[in-house]
This record gives C-alpha cells, structure tokens and sequence, in this order.
C-alpha cells in the first residue's frame, strides 16, 4: 500500500512537473513559430536563440509587485486565478500518455475530464466581477457565455466515437483504434470537436474574451505577477489537455504506425506536438470573430452537424454493426 502511494505521488510530481516545464517553453514556441510565420525572429535576446526567455519570464513575474484594486473584492479577486489553474491540472489525473503510463485509470475517465474542465469557467466569472472593472466584467461574461455553450457542442461531438467505442475509459478508447482511427470514421465529429477546442481554450479567432482591441485583456485586466501567470498557465495546460483528449479519442492514443515501431510514449508526443503546431498557426493566421459570428457559428452551424453525426453514427451502427 505505501508503496503504491509513493509511486502515485512520483507520478503526481513527474507528470505536473513536466507540464509546468513544457508549458512555459510553449510560449517561447509560439513566440517562434508565429514570427517566423509573419517573417519576424521571435525572441532573440536572452540566452541562445532566445531559449532562457521563459525563465526570464517567469522570474520577472515572480518578482513583479502583486497588485489588488483598492475596490476589488479581496478575497474572490485571489481566489479567482486558482479556480482556474486547479481544473487544468487536476484533469491531467485521469489522461493517458503511454499504455502503462498515467496517474489512475477510472471507467469514466472521458466524462471526468470534461466535468473538471468546465469548472475553470468559474473562475474566469470570479475574474471579472471580483476586478470592479468593466473590462473585466465584459470579459467575463463573454466567457461565460461562450464556454457553456461550446462545452454543448465538444460533449455532443465526442458522442459519435463513444459509440462506437462501447467506453468512457481512455484505455478501452484507445484499444477500439487499434485496426482504424476514429478520426476516419468520424470526420465530422473531428471538425466539431477541434473548431470547440479553440473556443473552450479561449484561442483565436475565438479569444473574445481577451479581445485586447476592445477590452484592454478582458478578464484579467486587473491581475499582475503571478496571479497573472496563473490565468496563462491555465491557458496552456488547458490546450495541451484537450489535445491528449484529441489524440486519445481520435488519433489512436500512443499507437501508432506499424511499420515505424517507436515507443508509444514518443508516438503521444509526436501527435501533440502537431496538434499544438496547429493551434499556433491558426493564431498566426486567422482572425478574431465578431461576438455575434462565434454565436451564430456554433449554435446554426456546430450544434445541428454535432446531433447530425450522432444520428448517422447510431444508424450505421444499428444496421451494419
């Protein structure tokens, strides 16, 4: 038994560790790709090519004075910040990275990971009313509104493989995909879930809630130091946990091609990296929706193609599977 916790708790430790590392030098990576993208350099300055910019980063929000309006609510403005980290990082509990790396195994895994998640909306909501800044409390309900209702559509969209699946468990998701991905069956629910993705991790050209052109930074205007990191933080994680649920529930989890036999582990991080490369480049690219086009994009358009795929998805599996 205390060797059993002791080897969750390294668990625990290596994996929140290594997030933490990979999230600030996911900044440093955007920073990078998107200059080059826009023919710019990208950090340069502080050590080699720039790479000691995040350690910079972090030091100067460490030691940067922690700022509290004198109207704020003092209590909800601190706590706000931790309702969204504690979220992000609690669903990295229940991903799989490996076969036989990860930190539990539960039978709803995937329905756990999105019940958690859900919850980092509530502190985006404390955010903003606890600042007393309009900017903030705009950038707050904006958010509000946006997550709940792209949470409807990354739900219905998952529906689709589940079925076919049989599952919630990641492992027995994973498994389903060992002959074919899911993505090849479900395209659509692919496209629903990933264009979702975008608006529940606040990223262009759904980062309505950060608009800087009308709201200075939306709903953490007010923050400074690492209360500020924090929401960045949470930010990242977050894209990184929705894409190990990308690659679990559609791209085969750590299998991979037969013909290339790599560990599984190197197979997870290969696809992540091309998803996070992805949602980079779309922010490089795209711009940002008007509030009334994300609306109407995701309850004309995602919401019918979600419930569509699932009509088609228990059709052919009633009358072929």
């Amino acid at each position: 038994m205390i060797a059993e916790l002791i080897a969750a708790f390294l668990k625990i430790v290596l994996v929140l560790g290594t997030i933490s590392l990979v999230v600030a030098y996911l900044t440093y990576l955007e920073r990078k790709i998107i200059g080059h993208i826009q023919m710019r350099m990208g950090p340069m300055r502080v050590g080699w090519h720039g790479l000691l910019q995040p350690i910079a980063d972090g030091l100067k929000l460490f030691l940067k004075e922690d700022i509290i309006p004198s109207k704020a609510d003092k209590i909800v403005f601190v706590i706000a910040p931790i309702m969204v980290l504690v979220p992000a990082f609690v669903v990295y509990s229940v991903l799989p990275f490996d076969e036989n790396f990860y930190i539990t195994q539960v039978n709803v895994g995937l329905f756990l990971v999105l019940a958690v998640s859900s919850l980092g909306v509530f502190g985006i909501v404390m955010a903003g009313w606890a600042s007393n800044s309009k900017y903030s409390l705009l950038g707050a309900f904006r958010s509000a509104a946006q997550m709940l209702s792209y949470e409807i559509f990354l739900g219905f969209s998952l529906i689709g493989p589940l079925m076919l699946a049989g599952s919630l468990n990641f492992q027995n998701i994973v498994k389903a995909q060992s002959d074919v991905w899911f993505v090849f069956y479900q395209p659509l629910a692919f496209i629903v879930f990933f264009i979702a993705a975008l608006a529940e991790t606040n990223r262009i050209p759904f980062d309505l809630p950060e608009a800087e052109t009308e709201l200075v930074a939306g709903f953490h205007t007010e923050y400074s130091g690492m209360k500020f990191a924090f929401f960045f933080l949470a930010e990242y994680a977050n894209i990184m946990a929705v894409s190990t649920v990308c690659i679990a529930v559609f791209f085969g989890g750590w299998g991979g091609i037969d013909a290339i036999p790599l560990p599984g582990i190197v197979w997870y991080l290969l696809k992540m990296a091309v998803l996070i490369f992805v949602f980079i480049w779309i922010r490089a690219t795209l711009p940002r929706y008007r509030y009334d086009q994300l609306m109407r994009v995701g309850w004309k358009f995602m919401f019918p193609l979600a419930i569509l795929n699932i009509f088609v998805t228990g059709l052919v599996k009633f009358l072929f599977l």
